[in-house]
């Protein structure tokens, strides 16, 4: 077979320009690329045609359904289905799609989540197409769907969901990076585009296991389970070689994946035992956004058919790394600039270094809005615990990067960086220079050659947030420097001067050490770096003035929209923790405690057995286990009780209505609770009968697939 063969059936599944340039009328293709451009208007009559074709190229693929398929507020994606069939003048089955239907949704969606932004009576909302994300087909067991994706607002034109703030965020930082360009004399771009690639962290387990544990079904993380004796100690998972079943599930999914036009590039085992990565090209970061839903989402189907279940939550085990999303985040031109490029001569590229600028001014701003981007509940369990970046906000730059900096701050000429080539001591193998700036695997927010890599993102969450966050602060920075250069009369000299001003005012964000160090925290603290450590603290970024000021000024988000997104964040993270903290309650009353129980009772018996031998045995050694054993089921079924009444009090609060002290109440009194009770529990695991124990632990989980 060809080399390139493979790539014969690479976006199958994808309405692509190809297929619209062949099957639209010339006028209709151009117009519809100007609407996809230049945000013009789209007329009902191209509208039909384009529905047309799409219903007629989707026909040709099996398909019969189309759906409008979007992002609510729940952070996964919503569809509902629709036939093409309609009934004819004489009474006949016929395919129709209008451009009506194309353009324009009404799914009710009442149920979603609103935050307060509408009312149950007024519960319509309406989906409007997104043309600037490709449509595709989705091939299940139920066969081949038809998805538009689309928009998701009220009757009013409030967002709700996470794809349409992302775009106003395209708009603003387009707007504010075209006025920069333009200033320092670039008259051939027309736009600058946010990219994305968004690395993808996941968990297989096998299948029969998981439905075995009711924690894992029901929340997606363990939520007992004591350590196995081996877990990622010796590093011979991470990058090791795969294993047949799972290499077998990835090749599946790459090829379903490349059908849908994603371009899956990468694939290796993490970690920790049982973990992997999937890593995409880069894109425009709506369809990037886009196309990490769909992996999401074709991971945990595809899963399902190897005999697998993919874990996507951030901690599904305790004791290893859990799981995170990396969001790699740069700035193009739609001429094919990268404007975080910095060359061969970083020093001398003014357009690299003032771009660069405006972000370590925007990350410094509007840290704590960075950090609460990336804040869930399974998130608190990894930031900071030496497996992921600090709570801690900073930029890594590297030393070559920070030292041009730190020259012009300085008042120096730009100076050319020292690039060293890397050597190893062989003859065979090749120099070759070093880059400017290295991985800093311990940084949040780290500079990694043409881009910037935001490592705190939650493994399950939607980019579409953190990204949004990104856009629209560095929107604000551009903006600010637009507002100097337009009053410059030596605009290269201003140029100088901001990027001088910028650093000396923000280099308290650059920090290129160890960020699982001790000492970081308390230099941090001298810097007056905030450390914001949970989730119920980094919402509170969305609803302060600075927030409401900087989204209402470039559109992204109204007072309203923001205030309903903090209820939302908090009404979910409750949520999250109330599951978790029955999970647990059934478990320990349905399982953990009766076979505890039931062995206890079995050794007692072997125990009395042994007594009545007459032979004077020493027992000492089966008394003590049952000691222990009696010993701890008292303290798992006490504390049982005590998570019983913590849960009763929670749903008191609830219902008082008070969502802030209800969130903080769960951080604190009733995660103490859970995790105290999983002490004992775990504790017990180690001692009762492994036949005994009512589900599988994690040796089975971790390192049960073959």
């Amino acid at each position: 077979m060809p080399a390139n063969k493979f790539t014969d059936n690479f976006a199958a599944n994808i309405f692509t320009d190809d297929v619209m340039r062949e099957r639209l009328p010339k006028a209709v293709y151009q117009q519809l690329q100007k609407t996809m451009q230049e945000s013009s208007p789209l007329d009902i009559g191209s509208a039909d045609v384009i529905a047309k074709a799409m219903m007629e190229w989707a026909l040709e693929h099996g398909v019969t359904h189309y759906t409008h398929w979007f992002q609510p507020l729940t952070g996964i994606t919503a569809e509902k289905h629709d036939s093409f069939i309609a009934r004819s003048a004489h009474q006949h089955a016929i395919c129709e799609f209008s451009g009506k239907s194309l353009i324009k949704g009404e799914p009710d969606a009442s149920s979603f989540p609103s935050g307060g932004l509408r009312a149950t009576f007024e519960a319509r909302g309406y989906t409007a197409w997104d043309c600037t994300s490709p449509v595709f087909i989705k091939e299940d067991a139920a066969g081949p769907t038809l998805c538009i994706p689309t928009a998701f607002c009220s009757y009013t034109g409030v967002a709700l969901d996470k794809k349409t703030p992302l775009l106003r965020s395209m708009q603003a930082i387009n707007h504010q990076a075209m006025r920069v360009l333009r200033l320092m004399g670039n008259t051939t771009s027309n736009r600058v585009i946010p990219n994305c690639g968004a690395e993808q962290e996941y968990f297989l387990v096998d299948k029969k296991m998981y439905d075995k544990r009711m924690d894992l079904v029901f929340t997606g993380r363990t939520l007992f389970g004591s350590r196995p004796p081996k877990g990622q100690e010796m590093d011979d998972h991470y990058f090791g070689v795969l294993k047949e079943r799972v290499a077998v599930f990835m090749r599946d999914l790459d090829n379903q994946l490349w059908k849908m036009g994603v371009y899956s590039k990468t694939k290796h085992n993490e970690v920790a035992p049982a973990q992997h990565e999937l890593a995409p090209l880069y894109d425009d970061v709506n369809v990037a956004t886009d196309h990490n839903q769909i992996i999401m989402e074709t991971m945990r189907k595809l899963a399902k058919r190897h005999g697998f279940e993919c874990l996507l939550h951030e901690k599904p085990f305790a004791g290893i790394n859990g799981s995170g999303k990396h969001d790699n985040w740069s700035l193009e031109t739609d001429d094919g600039i990268n404007l975080l490029d910095p060359g061969k001569t970083p020093h001398k590229n003014l357009t690299f270094l003032l771009f660069t600028s405006a972000i370590i001014k925007a990350i410094d701003d509007d840290a704590a809005l960075v950090r609460s981007s990336a804040s869930n509940a399974g998130n608190d369990h990894r930031l900071g615990n030496n497996e992921a970046p600090p709570a801690i906000i900073s930029i890594y730059m590297g030393d070559d990067i920070t030292k041009i900096f730190e020259h012009i701050a300085n008042g120096g000429d730009n100076e050319e960086p020292n690039i060293c080539s890397l050597k190893v001591g062989v003859k065979t193998l090749p120099q070759f220079a070093m880059d400017t700036a290295d991985r800093n695997r311990t940084s949040p927010f780290a500079f990694t050659g043409n881009k910037f890599e935001f490592r705190m993102v939650p493994s399950s969450a939607s980019v579409a947030g953190p990204n949004t966050v990104l856009n629209t602060i560095v929107a604000e920075s551009l903006s600010c420097i637009a507002d100097r250069l337009e009053k410059a009369t030596d605009v290269k000299a201003e140029i100088i001067s901001i990027i001088k001003d910028i650093y000396n005012q923000h280099k308290r964000i650059i920090f290129n050490g160890n960020g699982y160090a001790d000492e970081w925290k308390k230099e941090a603290e001298k810097r007056g770096l905030p450390n914001i450590t949970n989730s119920v603290d980094a919402f509170k970024a969305y609803v302060t003035d600075r927030a409401k000021t900087i989204f209402a000024k470039h559109n992204v988000y109204s007072e309203a929209e923001l205030n309903a997104r903090f209820e939302i964040k908090l009404e979910k993270y409750v949520k999250v923790l109330n599951i978790e903290a029955s999970t647990m309650l059934k478990m320990s009353k349905r399982e953990i405690l009766p076979a505890c129980m039931k062995y206890a009772g079995t050794l007692a018996n072997t125990v009395n057995e042994l007594k009545n031998t007459g032979c004077n045995l020493d027992i000492s050694a089966q008394t003590a286990v049952l000691e222990k054993l009696n010993t701890l089921i008292n303290k798992l079924y006490t504390q049982t009780e005590s998570l019983e009444k913590a849960i009763d009090k929670m749903h008191a609060m609830q219902a008082q209505g008070d969502l802030c002290k209800t969130a903080q109440y769960c951080r604190d009194s009733l995660s103490a609770n859970m995790n105290e009770l999983r002490a004992y529990a775990d504790e017990l695991e180690l001692i009762v009968d492994r036949d005994a124990w009512p589900f599988p632990t994690y040796e089975d989980l971790l390192f049960g697939i073959n």
